[in-house]
């Protein structure tokens, strides 16, 4: 049994920035509900997102931290005013796609035309450039790898669509652990992952955070920092903190166990990550160069 050392509190564990990142986008989005609702419905599903990012923002600005928001083109054609408030607070706004579809469900073409058209309405309504890109439930694997050469074409800089475990939706386990060159002029960083025992664990956000003890996920980022001398990548999502999102009706007791597990308590662990550890934006952390090489698993 691993043993969970206790960091001081209100203080950093690690002096290592990390990257902060936050996918923008809404409850009835996410790709476990999409046998249960269909994209005509979107626009008739009650919104939360600006309402909850409004709380991101404000608990960031309280903590003087930094972050790089993921933003799909469908949320920001509908809340010019939530994106452009994002940029104007000093954070980084990123590109999740246009209509949060997977990479792997779509043809090289559509997928072309997917993140070509929401990097122009994010640049647009933002004013600023966009230079990042996260696939949809990390949906980038040895499957596609002809996603890379699209986002390359496209002008984009880095991505962030590898999550290198194994998972029933996604995952690419064989994957580098860190940041490496997936075209020329173009990074992959993928989540960050714990190695133990001979394989990946997941340590970096989303529903794992809101399952596991606090103390086992600060316990993971923190060795990361340690032993690996590595930046951590967080992610999470503005549904997560949100405790009055309507309910989806008819899902399975799996999907809907991973969506709302813990819902009620992650506010409050956000905070606890944001005291525990130093937290930056994704571009200023890793396009200082291009020539990162991966490392091994």
């Amino acid at each position: 049994m691993v043993a969970v050392p206790l960091a001081v509190p209100n203080m950093p564990i690690s002096t290592i920035t990390n990257a902060l990142t936050v996918d923008v986008e809404d409850y009835f989005q996410v790709s476990a509900f999409a046998p249960y609702i269909d994209r005509s419905e979107w626009s008739t599903r009650e919104c939360h997102v600006e309402r909850n990012i409004g709380r991101i923002l404000e608990l960031l600005d309280s903590r003087d931290v930094k972050a790089t928001f993921f933003t799909l083109g469908w949320i920001a054609e509908r809340y010019p005013s939530m994106v452009r408030g994002i940029v104007q607070q000093g954070h980084e706004l990123a590109s999740h796609g246009y209509g949060h579809e997977r990479a792997s469900g779509q043809s090289p073409e559509a997928f072309f035309s997917d993140i070509q058209l929401a990097k122009v309405i994010l640049e647009d309504l933002s004013g600023s450039a966009v230079y990042g890109y996260r696939a949809p439930s990390f949906s980038i694997d040895e499957d596609n790898p002809w996603a890379f050469d699209a986002l390359a074409r496209a002008g984009y800089r880095y991505s962030s669509s590898i999550y290198p475990i194994e998972h029933d939706h996604y995952g690419m386990p064989n994957a580098p652990r860190f940041a490496f060159e997936a075209r020329p002029g173009l990074l992959e960083i993928p989540i960050t992952t714990l190695r133990l025992f001979g394989r990946n664990f997941p340590s970096s956000g989303g529903g794992y955070f809101r399952l596991l003890p606090y103390a086992l996920s600060r316990w993971m980022l923190g060795r990361v920092n340690a032993v690996d001398s590595e930046a951590c990548v967080f992610y999470f999502h503005p549904w997560e903190i949100d405790c009055e999102q309507p309910r989806v009706a008819g899902i399975n007791h799996k999907t809907r166990f991973r969506h709302y597990v813990n819902i009620w308590r992650m506010e409050g662990r956000l905070k606890q990550l944001l005291n525990d550890f130093n937290w930056g934006r994704m571009d200023q952390l890793f396009l200082k160069e291009l020539n990162v090489h991966g490392r091994p698993n």
